[in-house]
């Protein structure tokens, strides 16, 4: 089955993409198209442009010394990394082409910073449309181009189904990465919580867990914009009704973990098989 492939933003999360690909090809899908945002441009640009297995080896590599050492730290007021030294590690293994020569349709979704709006990327550098699609907001620097300041595509259009292209009878696919198991937190805290109680050192517990377990200013912010992201996310599935949602969410895997990939990957895969077999089910 043709299949029209989305992929949400989610930082890290976001390798889950990779298992899902894997597991689509596996049971004989073919993938005609991708539109990706953030991280999911990454991942849909790349293999659009054939290289997925050399990334996910390369992936494989990375700990959080190497992930450091890609950090190309800035002094700027406005971000906290250039960004330029991720691309240009990643260009090593997946050399940059012109989006309308790669073998399928390909879009990347940014954000226009000056104007609020949405910017679709159809045609030229591959890395410079991925770069500007994953430009987090104080995080990376803003991409500036014909007058516009572009940062993370995940602030408009999370997860853009009405972006890809399709063609007649092929199925609408979306992978949503940007959930957050909340249910699986709290438990973890309540766990946590009995263990104070239980614990026959509870003073000396009591002073290593602290009442509001991770709750600080990073923590509140990011809260609150995967928050807002992912109410963006379940829109779009609504306006744009995917054939097959694998929605993915994931519990203490933050967005920086990038040295966690075989794990996300796996989990994406077992996601997709447990989605697809859903789909199967119905037909």
């Amino acid at each position: 089955m043709d299949i029209a492939l989305v992929l949400s933003s989610g930082g890290a999360r976001g390798l889950a993409h990779i298992g899902v690909i894997e597991e689509l090809e596996a049971q004989g899908h073919h993938i005609t198209s991708v539109a990706g945002c953030s991280m999911g441009a990454l991942v849909g640009g790349i293999y659009a442009a054939g290289k997925l297995p050399e990334f996910r080896e390369w992936m494989k590599s990375i700990d959080r010394r190497k992930m450091m050492d890609l950090v190309d730290f800035s002094l700027s007021l406005s971000h906290l990394a250039k960004g330029k030294r991720i691309i240009e590690a990643i260009m090593q293994i997946v050399p940059d082409v012109n989006i309308e020569d790669l073998p399928i349709p390909y879009c990347a979704i940014a954000t226009d910073w000056t104007n609020g709006q949405e910017v679709v990327f159809r045609e030229g550098s591959l890395f410079s449309a991925i770069r500007a699609s994953i430009s987090l907001p104080s995080f990376f620097e803003p991409v500036k181009r014909e007058g516009m300041v572009l940062i993370d595509g995940g602030i408009t259009n999370p997860l853009p189904l009405n972006r890809v292209c399709r063609k007649e009878g092929d199925l609408l696919v979306g992978v949503d990465v940007s959930g957050y198991d909340y249910e699986g937190e709290n438990q973890l805290h309540q766990e946590l919580e009995n263990k104070k109680q239980r614990s026959l050192s509870r003073t000396i517990i009591n002073k290593l867990i602290p009442d509001n377990l991770d709750f600080n200013y990073f923590t509140l912010l990011s809260r609150s914009s995967s928050i807002l992201i992912r109410q963006n996310s379940l829109l779009m599935t609504k306006l744009a009704k995917p054939d097959i949602l694998v929605d993915i969410q994931l519990n203490r895997i933050g967005s920086f973990d990038y040295n966690k990939s075989e794990r996300i990957i796996g989990i994406g895969r077992t996601k997709a098989r447990q989605a697809l077999a859903r789909y199967n089910a119905l037909q």
